[in-house]
């Protein structure tokens, strides 16, 4: 029982500050294979390591005014905007799910796993298996020992469902296209979101995955063509130019191409923050 739900619902955001720091260090470094342990924070420029004092979350960058101690330069805004997006969302899982050990053990753990796989994927295009095969891993045993909401025939079900989703997607766009379409990543992290959510969490993420990557996909063509970016080869070009045409296009096409982990987690944290606000209501009988 939480007597002091004030004082517990900030004890959750500090705690999510400090979460979201060091979901700051594995972003950087989980892609290319370093430590998340060692060394210590350091600046990206000059390489000095980061006193403690410029390492409180959130408030060291605003007193720093977003800069460097030691050399003056600029620190991504990427940084304080996670530590606090961590934070408010430990806050809203705590809101939701009151102050448990399943909170501690397996709502906030899986919220700051889609945090980083959000950033990650978005700037190197990879969902690493340590967060979404550990994830997977952490939501069926978390929910086999612990009293989730969500029974564990339902979670395991739903990591079943997740993998076969897009596993199956994959194999026929692969087969139909001659060419792969969604990445083996995506498929891993919707069997991780399944774990946790279950068979409805899958199909409301798919759902809402599927109609907000049309939209920013749908402003990203339309970007493309106010800016001369070409999304077809022209035809009026002889048959070797059209093709160089049609490959650099191409090529401008893929360097700006959006991941789609990113709108997987958008549809996982809205239905597992606000499913209750679902317009539709998927039931499944457990």
């Amino acid at each position: 029982m939480d007597e002091f739900p004030v004082l517990s619902s900030f004890a959750v955001f500090f705690l999510g500050l400090i979460i979201g720091s060091f979901l700051n260090v594995v972003i950087c470094r989980l892609p290319d294979g370093g430590s998340i342990l060692k060394p210590a924070s350091r600046c990206p420029s000059c390489l000095v390591p980061i006193r403690w004092y410029d390492n409180i979350p959130l408030l060291s960058w605003c007193a720093l005014r977003g800069k460097c101690r030691s050399c003056r330069a600029p620190i991504s805004v990427r940084y304080p905007l996670i530590e606090l997006m961590t934070a408010l969302l430990f806050l809203a899982a705590k809101l939701k799910f009151g102050l448990t050990p399943v909170l501690m053990i397996r709502e906030l753990p899986f919220l700051a796993i889609l945090i980083a796989v959000t950033f990650i994927d978005l700037e190197h295009r990879i969902i690493p298996d340590e967060l979404s095969l550990g994830g997977l891993v952490l939501g069926l045993v978390s929910t086999f020992f612990l009293h989730a909401s969500l029974a564990w025939p339902m979670s395991v079900l739903g990591a079943l469902l997740g993998f076969g989703i897009f596993f199956g997607l994959s194999w026929a766009y692969l087969r139909l296209a001659g060419r792969a379409g969604l990445g083996g990543g995506d498929v891993k992290l919707l069997a991780m979101i399944g774990a946790f959510l279950g068979p409805a969490g899958v199909f409301a993420t798919v759902l809402i995955s599927s109609v907000s990557g049309s939209l920013v996909g749908l402003g990203w063509a339309w970007w493309a063509r106010r800016h001369g970016i070409s999304l077809e080869g022209p035809s009026d070009q002889p048959s070797e130019l059209e093709d160089q045409a049609a490959a650099a296009a191409d090529t401008n096409l893929l360097a700006a191409a959006i991941p789609y982990g990113p709108f997987l987690v958008i549809g996982a944290i809205y239905y597992h923050l606000l499913g209750d606000f679902l317009w539709f209501q998927f039931t499944i009988p457990t």
